[in-house]
C-alpha cells in the first residue's frame, strides 16, 4: 500500500480532501494499535497490518480494513473507492455514524475487561496448556500449526519449564522434546541467517524454511533465552551455538554507540544489480554467485545448504516468483565432523564477506524500552550461564543508557531516538523490571535491585487495575486513547501482566515480601477466566504459574571477593532460584532493611560465603567454590 496508495498524488489528493489522515508508528504507539486493531477484527473477522481505520472526531472508530489495492479488482473496492464512499456517508449519514460509533465503542469498553473467572490457579492449568500446544505441535517439522510459522519462545518457555516440573514424567519428557525439536529445526532452517546470524521475523511455510525476511530486536532476545536455557538442560552444542549467534549478531549489528539496541531491520533492500527494493534480496543467492565465490568448495557447501539452479524455496512459498532462481541458505543433513564443519565455517565466512557489499536493510534505529529489557535480560542471563563477562558487560551497558536517558523525573520512556520519545506503557515498566533483576543477579550492584523496586512500584502506580487485577497497557493520563485495554495474549512478546506477575513473584523471593507475593498471585487471578478456557494463550502467565508453584531457593553470596562464588551461583543454581549478595557494601544496610535476615549472612573465618537457603532456612556455609558447585550440580 506504500507504493500503491500512500505515495500516490491522486489517491493524496482524495485523502487530504476529505480527512484528517495520521499516520502511526505501532512499535512507539501500541496503546493505539491495539485498540483499532481488535475493532478492525471484531468487525471484518481477520486483522493484520497495513491497518486502515476512521475516526469520528471523539476517536471513535465506525470503518477499517486492513489492504486495499489502488483500485476496484477482484471484487474488493479500492482505495479511492473506499475514500470516496466514506466521505458521502459521513456527508449524507453523520448522525447515524456518530450512534455507530458509539456502541462500538461500548462493546470494544466491555471486551477490555477480562473477567477474573472463580477458584484457585493450580497445576492442572499449566498441563492443560501443555495438551493444547501438544495437540498443535507438528511432529515432523517442530513448532506449532501451519504456514506461516512463528518461533512462539513463550510456548517454548513454558514447556521448558513444564518438564522441569515433572521431569520423569512422559508428559514432561514430551514438553521437553517439543522444545528441542522445534529449536533444531529452527536453526537449520532459513528462518535462521546462516551468515550473519540471528533469526528473521517468521517462516512464510511450515518448513521453517522461506522466512518474512525482517529482523526484530524482541525475536533475538527472546530465542537467545530459550537457546540458553535449552543448552542448561541438555548441554548440546548447537544450542549454545546458536544463542551465541544470536547475540553476537545483536552486538554487531543493532547496538548504538551508547549501547543501546535498535528496534529492527527491514525484510526489504535493493536488488543487486538493480535499482528497486525486493524483500529478502539482501539474504538470497544464485547459484552461479556462490558457486564462483566459493571455488573447489562450492559443491560441497551446495549440497550441505540446499543451492540449487533453479532456487530453492518450498512449493507454494513464493507465489509471486519473486524467488525464481534464489535461494535461502538452509542448513541439510546431519552435523559433519570437524573438518567438513571448518570447510562450511570458511565458505560462510566468505560469502558473509560478499554480502557485505549489498545494499543492506533499513535499520530501524528506534531504541525501545521493553524490547530493550527482553534484549537486556538475554544478554544477562546468556552470561551468567556461559560465565562470558563480555555478554554481562554488554547488558549492562545498555542497561545504564536506558536508566540514563529513558529514565526521566521517576518515569520511564517509550522509546529514544536521537533524544526522548512518548512516556512508556506497562510492557517498557514490566520488561525493564525484570532486566535489573538479572542485571542484578549478573552483577552484584544492589542499584539494579533498587532500581527494579522502583520500576515495580511505578508499575502499579500507572497501570495497575485495583478492581480488577492484572495491568492496562496504558495509564489514565492520556486522553487520546479511546480505551485502557489489558493484554490478554502472549504473543510475539510476553504480555505485560504476565511478565508483571513473574517480576512480583520473583522479588518477593529476594526480599521475603508477603505484599509482593499477593500482588504477583492478584495478577494471575485476574486473567483466571482467560486461562481456564484457553491456557495456551498466555504461557508466560503459564511460566508464572509454574514458578509460583515451586520450592522458594535463595542463594546468598556473602563477603568481599566472592567473585568465584558467584560465578559459580549464577552458572548452575536451578531456574526459580534467585540471588542476593550480602557484601556490606553501600546497599547493604537498604537490603538489610527490607530482609532480616541479610545481616546473619556473613563470611566465614574472613572467607567469603555461600547460603544456600529454602525459603531463607539455609545449610551450612559454602567456602569452596568446588563444594559449590558438586551441590548445585
Amino acid at each position: 500500500m506504500e507504493r500503491e496508495s500512500f505515495e500516490n498524488e491522486e489517491t493524496a489528493r482524495v485523502l487530504n480532501e476529505h480527512f484528517v489522515p495520521i499516520k502511526v508508528d505501532r512499535e512507539e504507539r501500541p496503546d493505539v494499535d491495539r485498540v483499532y486493531m481488535t475493532f478492525v477484527q471484531a468487525t471484518t473477522g481477520s486483522g493484520g497490518w497495513p491497518m486502515s481505520v476512521w475516526l469520528t472526531p471523539e476517536l471513535q472508530p465506525f470503518a477499517g480494513g486492513t489492504y486495499f489495492p489502488p483500485e476496484d479488482r477482484y471484487g474488493r473496492p479500492g482505495f479511492t473507492t473506499v475514500l470516496r464512499r466514506l466521505a458521502e456517508v459521513w456527508s449524507t449519514e453523520r448522525a447515524r455514524v456518530m450512534e455507530q460509533g458509539a456502541k462500538i465503542t461500548a462493546m470494544l469498553q466491555d471486551y477490555a475487561t477480562p473477567r477474573a473467572g472463580e477458584g484457585e490457579l493450580g497445576e492442572e492449568l499449566a498441563r492443560k496448556g501443555f495438551e493444547q500446544a501438544a495437540d498443535s505441535f507438528d511432529e515432523e517439522l517442530g513448532g506449532f500449526g501451519g504456514a506461516p510459522k512463528f518461533p512462539r519462545p513463550v510456548m517454548l518457555d513454558f514447556l521448558l519449564a513444564f518438564y522441569r516440573r515433572e521431569p520423569a514424567t512422559a508428559d514432561g519428557q514430551r514438553a521437553r522434546e517439543m522444545v528441542f525439536h522445534t529449536l533444531r529445526m529452527m536453526a537449520a532452517g532459513g528462518m535462521h541467517d546462516h551468515l550473519g546470524g540471528g533469526f528473521h521475523r517468521y517462516s512464510v511455510d511450515r518448513f521453517w524454511h522461506v522466512p518474512h525476511y525482517e529482523k526484530m530486536l524482541y525475536d533475538q532476545a527472546q530465542l537467545a533465552m530459550t537457546y540458553t536455557s535449552a543448552w542448561q538442560v541438555n548441554g548440546e552444542a548447537l544450542f549454545v551455538q546458536t544463542a551465541r549467534d544470536i547475540l553476537d549478531y545483536v552486538r554487531c549489528d543493532m547496538t548504538s554507540a551508547e549501547g543501546g539496541f535498535f528496534s529492527a531491520e527491514d525484510a526489504d533492500s535493493i536488488i543487486p544489480g538493480r535499482t528497486e527494493k525486493g524483500e529478502g534480496a539482501f539474504y538470497v543467492w544464485t547459484k552461479a554467485e556462490i558457486d564462483a565465490a566459493l571455488g573447489d568448495d562450492a559443491a560441497f557447501f551446495d549440497r550441505a545448504y540446499g543451492v540449487v539452479v533453479e532456487g530453492n524455496s518450498p512449493e507454494g512459498s513464493d507465489p509471486h516468483g519473486e524467488l525464481t532462481g534464489l535461494n535461502t541458505l538452509i542448513r541439510r543433513g546431519p552435523a559433519l565432523d570437524a573438518a567438513g564443519e571448518a570447510t562450511l565455517a570458511r565458505c560462510r565466512a566468505k560469502l558473509l564477506e560478499l554480502r557485505a557489499a549489498r545494499a543492506r536493510p533499513h535499520l530501524d534505529d528506534k531504541i525501545l524500552a521493553a524490547w530493550n529489557g527482553l534484549m537486556i535480560s538475554a544478554f544477562a542471563r546468556a552470561g551468567m550461564a556461559l560465565g562470558e563477562d563480555a555478554y554481562v558487560a554488554t547488558a549492562q551497558r545498555a542497561g545504564e543508557f536506558v536508566r540514563r536517558a529513558m529514565w526521566r523525573d521517576g518515569r520511564l520512556l517509550r522509546s529514544y531516538r536521537e533524544g526522548p520519545g512518548p512516556e512508556g506503557f506497562a510492557d517498557d515498566y514490566a520488561a525493564m523490571t525484570g532486566a535489573a533483576l538479572d542485571l542484578y543477579e549478573a552483577t552484584g550492584e544492589i542499584a539494579w535491585l533498587q532500581w527494579a523496586v522502583e520500576l515495580r512500584g511505578k508499575l502499579d502506580e500507572l497501570f495497575l487495575d485495583a478492581a480488577n487485577g492484572g495491568y492496562f497497557s496504558v495509564g489514565a493520563e492520556d486522553a487520546s486513547i479511546l480505551i485502557r485495554m489489558k493484554e490478554d495474549h502472549d504473543g510475539a512478546e510476553p504480555a505485560a501482566s504476565s511478565v508483571a506477575a513473574r517480576n512480583a513473584l520473583r522479588l518477593a523471593r529476594m526480599l521475603d515480601d508477603a505484599a509482593l507475593e499477593a500482588r504477583g498471585m492478584e495478577t494471575m487471578r485476574a486473567f483466571a477466566g482467560q486461562l481456564r478456557g484457553m491456557p495456551i494463550s498466555m504461557p508466560a502467565m503459564l511460566e508464572a504459574l509454574l514458578f509460583s508453584l515451586s520450592r522458594p531457593r535463595q542463594i546468598i553470596i556473602a563477603g568481599e571477593g566472592a567473585e568465584s562464588l558467584a560465578r559459580i551461583a549464577r552458572q548452575f543454581a536451578e531456574p526459580g532460584t534467585v540471588l542476593l549478595y550480602a557484601d556490606n557494601g553501600p546497599g547493604q544496610a537498604w537490603l538489610a532493611e527490607r530482609l532480616d535476615f541479610i545481616r546473619s549472612a556473613s563470611p566465614v573465618d574472613g572467607k567469603a560465603a555461600a547460603y544456600v537457603c529454602e525459603n531463607f532456612t539455609c545449610r551450612l556455609p559454602i567456602t569452596d567454590p568446588e563444594e559449590l558447585r558438586k551441590m548445585l550440580r
